[in-house]
C-alpha cells in the first residue's frame, strides 16, 4: 500500500502525541516567534516596507495555526502548506537580508513537520528546511559569513523535532503502559472470579458425591432392615427364638445405617 505522507488517523504515535502536544507546544512555539517578531518590526527601517512585514507575518502564523488545529489535514494540502510558509520566510528574508535571524521560523516549521508527517516525509521536510536555512543565509550573506550563521539554526532544526518525537514517544509509551495494567488488572479480576466459580463448582460436585453415596447406603440399610422385618414376621409363629435373632440383627443394622446417615451430614457440613 502506497503511503500519502501523512500519518493515518489512528495510527499509535499520532493521535494521542498531538493531542498531548496541541495546546502546550504552540504556546511555547508563539512566546518564542513573537520575540522574533518584536525584533523584526522595531528593526525596520523602511516604514513603507511595514506593512508586508506584517502581512507576511500574518499569513505565516495564519498557516502555522491551522495546521496545529487541523494536522490530519490532506497530505496534498499539509505540504502545500508548509510550501507556502518557506517561501513566506523567504519573503521575509529577501525583504531585508540582514535579518539573518528570521531563518529562525524554518525552525518552528521543522518543530512542526515532525508531528504532522509521517517518517519519511518528516525527514525529507526537515532536510529541505535545513537546506533552505544554509542556502538563504549562504546567497544573502555570502558563502562563508551565511555558513557560519547557519549553523545555529541547523542545530536547533535537528534538535527540536527530535525532542518532540522524544516526548511524543514518551507520552505513547505511558498511555500503553496504563493500557496494559489496566487489562492485567481486568485478566486478574477475571482469573479470580474464575477461581471463584471453580471452587463453587468443586464444592458443589463433592456435595452431589455425597448425595449419591448417601442415597445408596441408606437405601441398602433400609433394603437390609425390610428383610430383617419381613423374616421376623414368617418366624414369630414357628420360631420365636430366631424372632429374638432376627431383632437383634435388626438393631444393628438400624445403629449402622444411622451412623453412616451421621457420617454423610458431618461430610456435608464441611
Amino acid at each position: 500500500m502506497r503511503s500519502t505522507g501523512a500519518e493515518p488517523a489512528g495510527a499509535a504515535p499520532g493521535p494521542v502525541g498531538l493531542r498531548a502536544w496541541i495546546w502546550v507546544v504552540p504556546a511555547a512555539v508563539y512566546l518564542a516567534s513573537f520575540g522574533l517578531v518584536a525584533r523584526l518590526v522595531v528593526m525596520v527601517d523602511d516604514r513603507g516596507r511595514l506593512p508586508w512585514y506584517v502581512a507576511l507575518l500574518a499569513l505565516f502564523y495564519l498557516l502555522f495555526t491551522a495546521l496545529w488545529l487541523r494536522p490530519r489535514s490532506h497530505p496534498l494540502l499539509l505540504h502545500l502548506t508548509f510550501g507556502v510558509q518557506c517561501v513566506v520566510i523567504l519573503a521575509l528574508l529577501a525583504l531585508e537580508p540582514e535579518f539573518d535571524y528570521v531563518t529562525s521560523f524554518f525552525v518552528l516549521l521543522s518543530y512542526q513537520a515532525a508531528l504532522v508527517f509521517s517518517t519519511r516525509t518528516r525527514w525529507a521536510w526537515i532536510g529541505t528546511l535545513m537546506l533552505l536555512t544554509a542556502a538563504s543565509l549562504m546567497v544573502t550573506l555570502g558563502a562563508l559569513h551565511g555558513l557560519g550563521l547557519a549553523l545555529t539554526p541547523l542545530a536547533f532544526t535537528v534538535a527540536l523535532p527530535a525532542l518532540a518525537l522524544a516526548s511524543r514517544d514518551l507520552e505513547v509509551a505511558r498511555t500503553e503502559s496504563q493500557k496494559m495494567v489496566a487489562e492485567l488488572e481486568a485478566t486478574h479480576r477475571q482469573l479470580e472470579e474464575y477461581a471463584a466459580e471453580a471452587s463453587f463448582l468443586g464444592a458443589v460436585e463433592e456435595r452431589n458425591r455425597l448425595a449419591r453415596e448417601l442415597h445408596d447406603s441408606v437405601s441398602q440399610a433400609m433394603f437390609g432392615i425390610l428383610l430383617a422385618v419381613r423374616s421376623a414376621q414368617l418366624m414369630s409363629r414357628s420360631d420365636p427364638e430366631g424372632v429374638r435373632v432376627q431383632l437383634e440383627q435388626l438393631q444393628g443394622l438400624t445403629q449402622d445405617a444411622l451412623a453412616r446417615m451421621r457420617g454423610f451430614i458431618a461430610d456435608l457440613r464441611t
